[in-house]
């Protein structure tokens, strides 16, 4: 019987840390197990090893989903976007530890792994056939996706196992590969892995240079990316069981982290050596990269604005600003972007904290004296002399949205109609009034259902111009000459006035309260500091890094005690003439009831419009929910017996060791 149970055990536990279900349509190095049925002769000559790495980049990398929104609508379900359905994170005892899966899974690691361990061995006895520097090229888009898959894990869970090769089936090796290393350990590590890939990467990816394939920029962007979070994951949550050594950290009760110091003295070293990370690779792209030009253009069926154009073109080779994206066909692989873009963004709709965060063109808040702000009763009003970006991106009915092609598309909406927030299918609903132009393309050839065909983004250079602004405030507490160009190479384009200064000193901290962004650990960051997160979050407005930086600066500690109510356009005023009064159904104890009753606010709240919905209590926030709970199944399998404290596995800080259950203390 115990022999029974230990080889269960072992199995379990070799599923859960190294085996991966392959789809039909992969190739057979795809299946399991790899090391036993994989012949030698592969992964030798160039070509191999490009469709090797080439074959990750949709597991690992993100991208527009078949159906509905696509990049555009990941920051659903933050202060920025909403959709209809608030997310149990922000139902505190809702969010409960699960029995099985979760983020502890090592199947894209796993598929890295196998390829560095085969292939650097090779390349290093030059072994392997074809291009030299197509071969390092290759190798390169393995460190750099390994990388990228580690950094999902260091979001997801922190403290993560650092796995090299490729395990043996055995169960002890695998029970010992399973101790959970620092967080700070695991971002030194994706650094590691992301000087390799900078090495061996080309400037240009080998083949038609259009972009598709990880380059050298790819890498150092990332590198920025990581080392800000970590650099600013550990300046906010110092001292707290969320960082080594902090206080309650559960790492320090195992006895291979109890002794654990960090490599650069301590944790202030450490924020400073991300921080320097942070800006030495974000520079090396801001000076390589110039921004793509903004004309102010909308409404042009003759790409008369590249910067509009660029989020919904075909081909976004000629984009200088776009350093890796993905193509798609209308052969092989669509989407359902353009019809999305064309209605309510598939549900997922701008909130009012959003709209309310770009500044006016002439660089005021819209609070502040002499702004100019027409005030929000109408849609057209909130556009009038605003920051361009949101003139762009914020839709307003009887808007063109076809101008090219049209009757091609059978799902094509010509003409921006009235949000639609009476709607209930994603398809057509506007969930809170408000919704994107971001990914819209003019050409009703796109719209046929599940017909798109226009590129998604994964890389974007503006990116390392705010990484930098952010790291060096954050580092040094001023803006160095070179933060202060690239924030006004940014202002410029958006068409925005370049004062910054001006700003600053124009923003009152206690009018911001409704952006997360504006707090760090319960607490209102200075209007500097708060300014450089705004240009970041209206730049990158429904691009999908929201929620991660709203993690990194602990910006949600404020709604522990408080709720916070998300809210969308001014529907109890002059836009309620829209809508049949007969159809704006409210009460929170009417079953019918389709919009949030007046006497809660003037502004509509998708989530509250019920009082039997979880979300009618608004939106609140547990510490546990900074990180994600890791998952009963592996416990049970690393542990002796039934004894899970013998696990080398540690769980999260807040959460109990007990499946279906809620944060301690919920």
């Amino acid at each position: 019987m115990n022999f029974l149970k230990n080889i269960k055990k072992k199995a379990l536990f070799i599923a859960a840390i190294i085996v991966f279900v392959a789809p039909s349509c992969k190739k057979f190095l795809d299946k399991e197990p790899l090391s036993n049925i994989t012949p030698d002769a592969y992964l030798v000559e160039e070509s191999q090893l490009a469709s090797y790495a080439v074959a990750r980049y949709t597991d690992i990398l993100p991208s527009h989903e078949n159906w509905s929104f696509g990049t555009f609508g990941i920051d659903g379900n933050t202060d920025n976007m909403a959709i209809p359905d608030l997310d149990n994170k922000y139902m505190p005892g809702l969010w409960k530890v699960g029995t099985t899966g979760g983020d502890w899974s090592f199947t894209n690691i796993f598929q890295c792994n196998y390829f560095l361990q085969t292939v650097v061995p090779r390349w290093q006895t030059n072994i392997l056939t074809g291009d030299a520097n197509n071969i390092k090229h290759y190798i390169g888009e393995i460190y750099f996706l390994r990388a990228f898959e580690y950094f999902k894990k260091l979001q997801a869970v922190g403290d993560f196992p650092i796995i090299k090769t490729v395990l043996p089936d055995n169960a002890e090796v695998l029970i010992e590969a399973s101790k959970r290393q620092p967080c700070s350990e695991v971002a030194r590590f994706i650094i590691s892995d992301l000087d390799s890939a900078t090495t061996l990467l080309q400037a240009t990816s080998p083949g038609n240079g259009r972009k598709n394939r990880i380059n050298k920029a790819c890498a150092q962007l990332l590198k920025s990316r990581v080392a800000l979070f970590e650099g600013t994951w550990l300046k906010y949550f110092k001292g707290t069981a969320f960082v080594p050594n902090g206080d309650g950290w559960p790492g320090k009760a195992k006895d291979y982290n109890a002794a654990y110091q960090y490599p650069s003295g301590s944790i202030d070293n450490e924020i400073q050596y991300f921080l320097d990370e942070a800006m030495s690779s974000a520079k090396a792209v801001a000076d390589a990269v110039p921004l793509v030009d903004n004309t102010g253009i909308i409404e042009s069926a003759n790409n008369e604005n590249p910067y509009f154009n660029m989020f919904s073109a075909v081909d976004m080779t000629s984009y200088s600003e776009v350093l890796l994206w993905r193509q798609y066909s209308k052969a092989i692989v669509t989407h359902n972007v353009p019809v999305n873009a064309q209605l309510g963004n598939y549900a997922a709709g701008l909130t009012r904290s959003m709209v309310e965060s770009f500044l006016m063109a002439n660089g005021l808040p819209i609070y502040a004296s002499g702004s100019g702000y027409m005030g929000d009763d109408l849609i057209s009003d909130v556009r009038t002399d605003r920051d361009g970006r949101l003139t762009l991106f914020l839709k307003e009915p009887d808007q063109k949205n076809v101008l090219l092609n049209f009757g091609q598309g059978d799902h094509a909406t010509e003409i921006e109609p009235i949000p639609q927030i009476l709607e209930s299918s994603y398809e057509k609903k506007y969930t809170t009034g408000y919704t994107i132009r971001k990914g819209l393309s003019y050409d009703a050839a796109q719209c046929g259902n599940g017909a798109g065909y226009t590129g998604s983004i994964i890389f974007r250079a503006v990116e390392a111009y705010l990484n930098y602004m952010e790291a060096c405030y954050e580092k040094s507490g001023f803006l160095d000459a070179d933060a202060r160009k690239y924030w006004q190479q940014i202002r410029s384009r958006a068409k925005v006035s370049t004062d910054i200064d001006k700003t600053i000193a124009a923003t009152d901290m206690s009018m911001e309260t409704k952006d997360w962004g504006a707090y760090s650990a319960n607490r209102l960051v200075d209007p500097t500091l708060y300014n450089i997160r705004r240009e970041r979050r209206d730049e990158l407005m429904a691009e999908g890094l929201r929620f991660m930086d709203l993690k990194r600066w602990r910006a949600m500690d404020q709604m522990i005690n408080t709720p916070y109510h998300v809210e969308g356009f001014k529907l109890w005023g002059p836009m309620k003439n829209w809508y049949d009064p007969a159809k704006l159904i409210y009460g929170a104890t009417n079953s019918a009831a389709v919009v949030s009753d007046p006497s809660l606010s003037l502004y509509l709240r998708p989530h509250e419009i019920r009082s039997n919905a979880d979300s009618y209590k608004g939106t609140r926030w547990a510490m546990a929910h900074y990180l994600s709970p890791i998952a009963i199944q592996h416990f049970r399998i690393t542990s002796t017996g039934d004894d899970y404290s013998t696990s080398p596995i540690y769980q999260n800080p807040g959460w109990p060791v007990v499946g279906g259950a809620g944060p301690i203390g919920f």
